[in-house]
C-alpha cells in the first residue's frame, strides 16, 4: 500500500500579535503542483497563486489555529504544537481522510497518533510541507490584512506583526489593542505599563 502522506508546517511563531497558524496538506500525485518551495523563499504574488493552486489540486489539506491567550497560557512552542493538531484534525475531518505518515517541518512533532517524522527545513526539500507552510503563511497574512485594516495605524501590511523597528515604536507610542502576545517581551514591558488602546 502506498502511503498517505500529510505535511504539516506552521506560520507566524515570531509575531507579537495574532494567532499561530498551521498548515496540513496532502498532495495528489496526479497533479502536481509546480513551483513549490519555502514560502518564506516566494512573493506574495507567486505565494497567493500558489495557495489557491493547493486548495484547488491537493487530495486534502487543512488549517489550524492557535491564539495569542493560548499562546500566553500554554507558551508559543506548545501552542504551535497544538495549532498542528488543529490543522491535521481539520484535514481529516473536512476530506474524510487520514494520512499513513506525517512529515512535520522542523525538529519536532506534535502528539498525533499517526506516525510522524520532524524535517529540519524540511520546507525546503519535502513538496507537501512546502504546501503546508504556504497554506499557513498566506492564512496568516490574510488575518494581518484584516487587522490592518481595523488598525491602519499599526502597519500591519508591512511588518505582518513581526518585531520591526518600526512596530515596536508604534506600540510604545499607540499602545496595544486585543490580540497582542502579552507573554512576549516587548509587549509584556508596555503591558505592564498598561498601555492599552
Amino acid at each position: 500500500m502506498t502511503d498517505i502522506i500529510c505535511g504539516i508546517d506552521e506560520a507566524g511563531r515570531g509575531p507579537l500579535v495574532g494567532n499561530v497558524v498551521a498548515g496540513a496538506v496532502i498532495l495528489d500525485p496526479s497533479q502536481p503542483i509546480l513551483g513549490l518551495k519555502d514560502s518564506k523563499k516566494l512573493s506574495s504574488v507567486k505565494r497567493e497563486l500558489l495557495y489557491q493552486m493547493i486548495k484547488a489540486n491537493s487530495m486534502a489539506w487543512g488549517i489550524g489555529h492557535a491564539t495569542p491567550e493560548e499562546i500566553d497560557r500554554i507558551n508559543i512552542l506548545q501552542a504551535t504544537m497544538l495549532a498542528m493538531q488543529r490543522a491535521l484534525h481539520n484535514l481529516m475531518e473536512r476530506f474524510q481522510i487520514k494520512p499513513t505518515l506525517v512529515l512535520v517541518d522542523g525538529n519536532r512533532t506534535p502528539v498525533i497518533d499517526i506516525p510522524a517524522q520532524a524535517i529540519i527545513q524540511g520546507d525546503a526539500s519535502q513538496p507537501c510541507i512546502s504546501a503546508a507552510s504556504i497554506l499557513a503563511k498566506v492564512t496568516r497574512d490574510h488575518e494581518m490584512m484584516a487587522l490592518h485594516q481595523q488598525y491602519p495605524q499599526y502597519g500591519f501590511d508591512q511588518h505582518m506583526g513581526y518585531p520591526t523597528p518600526q512596530h515596536l515604536e508604534k506600540i510604545s507610542t499607540i499602545g496595544l489593542i486585543p490580540g497582542y502576545r502579552l507573554s512576549f517581551g516587548p509587549v509584556r514591558k508596555i503591558f505592564n505599563g498598561d498601555k492599552h488602546v
